[in-house]
């Protein structure tokens, strides 16, 4: 490194053939684009090329000012909080919290180009060159690697090996990689602290997470840099909002997205989608939206409908929905050439496709055969299929299910080489190669979806579900993961991938309940229904020519269980909106891995059969068959069971193991002090995010105790009230306040506390009525109530409590 400049947001270090850009786009967040081999790849060396990223915010304002010094042979940099430390010789650098004494190391890279590439056999032909661009970062003894988008394995990715290129894959296994979701960003845990480190590539990129090298990670680009962002902690919470600062938050979903879905490949007709509908009001389970896939369709031409066994969709909308029903139709990319087609002759005639490395139009399979593919690269292509969206709003339609655009392609009418079932890495998108835009497909397509909705439906929160994205996705869509299979190791995986999912900026995303592939048991079904109570969005979904897996396929007694587990997800509902409208303002996911509250605690970060929603109420579902019992890891605190929200039993002390009995309408639970959540009665659907019958479930803790709930229509423009619960200890007395900021309309609100960890009580002020029975203070309390006085017996010492008490009304 020979020379460096810059300007107020902007410093540039440049040798022979390589250039480095270094600046602070916000504070706590640092960027080092790393050119290798500059002089050759640009023709304006060494200034660097002006970068479109499809994962950093559009609206992102400018990069703040940097402070630059030369220390003989090192250049140091400040900026946004943290520090940049360069050795001009070797190539090493640094990036540290602050720049004085104190200073911590959070990402050092010995050497940051100039390594040759290595040859892959097969995919590396003289044209491409998959691994262009290298990158080593320290591994830390004893550091944990979390995120990295949709991965399998467990949740600390240390020790794997990582391919990001989004691929269509069923039936995927416990094993596979890469997978439909690559977001190239991980959260570092060591020695209680946090970093992130983003790598915004969109290119095919591998990553070498200290396997071969178990004292470093290895990144590895097709591209011609790495663009790399260090985000500071020192807590989890903090590097998810500052990736989330830099890479857009996601929007609020409508309540009915949270409610039960009821999906299957192989509903042919609206007559079996009543039928669907009839079965689950027949049986008192609840259920708010029926999803239809690719069958609807007339030869599976996307924005047409199929008129023999669908004649009338607008009609079929308005009858689900006055049964509080959503309908949610899939979208796939592939569009069918056909002379005469609007959509297909809309897309050649306005040069909106992607074409051949010569020139041509590019012609594939995929439903349809020929088919041909949408440019979602460029704003143009974006704004026409947002306008496409009208066909679907027209009819009163409120969400779609974007799928095959990781993008699938079954074959091509010229065939090239390609890596899985997908586009050839020479495909052009403009200007640009598919070997580069691949991983981004996704996001313009959904970017159009929720862009169309707005156009057309503004009174309404689109639901926008997708198979596929790269980092800033969370913008757009929710996740799913795909095309998983009807066994219990599937379970098993669902729930480290969704946590995964939450550490890579994605804070709702699901999994098909009870296995896309292969034939589900009623066991394994009702299972996975109470696993998936706290999954963002919760959808039954299955292959056609698998066995039917309703919840009612299986006898009376798996269908009393799966009853059970959907009526805790709706009594739920209050408490997971209000994670929900959270995530939309801390990026925190509504499903939380342990590791996200208590980095410092190695049980906790490496425990991923069990989760939080919000931080104080732990899922501990059975993930095995035949299984009546299991361990739970509890962290610090103390935590009371409540099973099933209704089943109180012990409360135990953290920083332990315990044994869960579970037995098969069991779905352990535990209450840590200090926290309480809003829960309501369970219902057919949804209908307002406004609860007129709301019981707050109570752990008072030795200071007392903090709860929150979002109230407002469930649907349509922001806006609402966020309510406070707070308790404080005062000596004998337990004051209870209720606070309250926002506004929604006036209602009655029938409002119940029920409070564990007390002893006896002697007096409460301010109850309509109260009782305290085995354990447990119930008080119902008066409308528009502010504060209630509990004075009590003596001081508690929260030991215990008896089960087998009453459940909550």
């Amino acid at each position: 490194m020979a020379a460096a400049g810059g300007q107020g947001s902007e410093v540039r270090v440049w040798g022979e053939s390589d250039v480095l850009v270094v600046s602070a786009p916000l504070p706590g967040v640092l960027r080092v684009r790393l050119m290798p081999e500059a002089r050759a790849n640009s023709l304006g060396f060494p200034r660097a090329p002006v970068k479109q990223s499809f994962a950093v915010r559009p609206d992102l304002p400018g990069g703040l000012s940097l402070n630059a010094a030369d220390l003989d042979d090192e250049l140091l940099v400040i900026g946004g909080g943290l520090s940049f430390r360069l050795d001009r010789v070797s190539g090493a650098w640094q990036v540290l919290t602050g720049s004085g004494a104190s200073a911590r190391v959070l990402v050092s890279a010995p050497v940051w180009s100039g390594e040759a590439p290595t040859q892959r056999p097969a995919l590396d032909a003289e044209r491409f060159n998959l691994r262009r661009s290298r990158l080593s970062l320290e591994a830390p003894e004893g550091a944990a690697f979390l995120g990295f988008g949709e991965r399998v394995g467990p949740i600390d990715k240390r020790g794997m090996h990582l391919t990001f290129w989004n691929t269509d894959c069923f039936p995927h296994h416990t094993e596979t990689d890469p997978l439909y979701v690559s977001v190239p960003f991980t959260t570092v845990l060591h020695e209680g602290r946090a970093h992130g480190v983003f790598v915004d590539e969109s290119w095919r990129m591998e990553v070498d997470v200290a396997r071969a090298h178990p004292q470093e990670v290895r990144w590895a680009s097709a591209g011609p840099e790495l663009d790399v962002y260090v985000l500071s902690g020192p807590r989890p919470a903090d590097v998810l909002r500052r990736y989330a600062d830099l890479t857009g938050y996601a929007p609020m979903p409508p309540l009915w997205a949270l409610g039960a879905g009821q999906s299957r490949w192989g509903y042919r007709s609206a007559e079996d989608l009543r039928a669907v509908i009839q079965g689950y009001r027949d049986r008192n389970l609840p259920l708010d939206s029926v999803y239809v896939d690719i069958d609807y369709m007339d030869a599976y031409k996307v924005w047409t409908v199929q008129r023999a066994n669908f004649p009338d969709l607008r009609a079929f909308v308005r009858e689900a929905g006055a049964q509080g029903v959503k309908l949610v139709p899939i979208i796939d990319p592939g569009v069918k050439v056909e002379a005469g087609y609007d959509v297909y002759e809309e897309a050649a005639r306005g040069d909106h496709l992607v074409r051949t490395a010569r020139g041509d139009v590019l012609v594939g399979e995929v439903w349809p055969d020929p088919a041909v593919f949408p440019d979602f690269t460029r704003p143009e292509v974006v704004n026409w299929w947002a306008g496409r969206h009208r066909f679907f709003a027209d009819m009163g339609i409120q969400g779609q299910w974007n799928d095959m655009n990781e993008p699938a392609c079954f074959s091509l009418r010229e065939p090239r080489e390609t890596e899985g079932k997908t586009l050839p890495y020479d495909a052009r998108h403009g200007n640009r190669s598919h070997l580069e835009v691949h991983n981004a497909y996704a996001n313009g397509m959904s970017e159009a979806s929720r862009a169309g909705y707005a156009k057309f439906s503004p009174q309404v929160r689109p639901w926008i579900l997708t198979r596929a994205g790269y980092a800033g996705i969370q913008r757009h869509a929710t996740v799913w993961t795909g095309d998983n299979t009807a066994t219990w190791s599937h379970l098993s995986l669902s729930l480290p991938m969704i946590q995964g999912l939450g550490l890579s900026g994605i804070p709702f995303a699901g999994a098909d309940v009870g296995g896309f592939g292969g034939d589900t048991t009623g066991e394994l079904l009702a299972r996975w229904y109470q696993a998936a109570v706290g999954y963002a969005f919760l959808r039954n979904h299955s292959a056609l020519g698998t066995a039917d897996q309703e919840p009612w396929r299986f006898g009376d007694t798996f269908t009393d269980v799966i009853r059970a587990a959907l009526e805790l997800r709706y009594r739920l509902l209050p408490h997971l909106y209000t994670l929900a409208q959270a995530a939309t303002r801390t990026a925190l996911p509504v499903m939380r891995p342990l590791a996200l509250h208590w980095p410092a605690d190695e049980d906790a970060v490496r425990e991923d059969t069990q989760y939080l929603l919000g931080e104080g109420l732990m899922v501990a579902p059975v993930l095995r068959a035949g299984h009546r019992r299991r361990l739970v890891y509890l962290p610090a605190g103390r935590w009371a069971e409540v099973f099933n929200l209704s089943e109180f039993g012990a409360v135990h002390a953290g920083e332990q193991h315990v044994v869960a009995n579970a037995p098969l309408h069991t779905l352990p639970m535990y209450l840590r002090a200090g926290e309480a959540i809003p829960v309501t009665e369970p219902a057919p659907h949804t209908t307002s995010a406004r609860w007129e019958r709301l019981s707050w479930l109570v752990h008072a803790g030795r200071d007392g105790f903090i709860g929150q709930l979002f109230e407002d229509a469930g649907d349509g423009p922001a806006g609402g009230r966020l309510t406070r619960l707070v308790g404080e200890r005062q000596g004998a007395r337990l004051v209870i306040r209720r606070e309250a900021e926002g506004d929604t309309p006036s209602f009655e609100q029938r409002e119940a506390l029920h409070i564990l960890g007390l002893s006896h009580v002697r007096e409460v002020q301010g109850a309509a009525s109260f009782a305290y029975e085995d354990g447990v203070l119930r008080l119902t309390l008066p409308a528009r109530w502010q504060s209630v006085t509990l004075h009590l017996e003596e001081e508690d010492d929260d030991e215990a409590l008896p089960g087998d008490l009453l459940p909550i009304d």
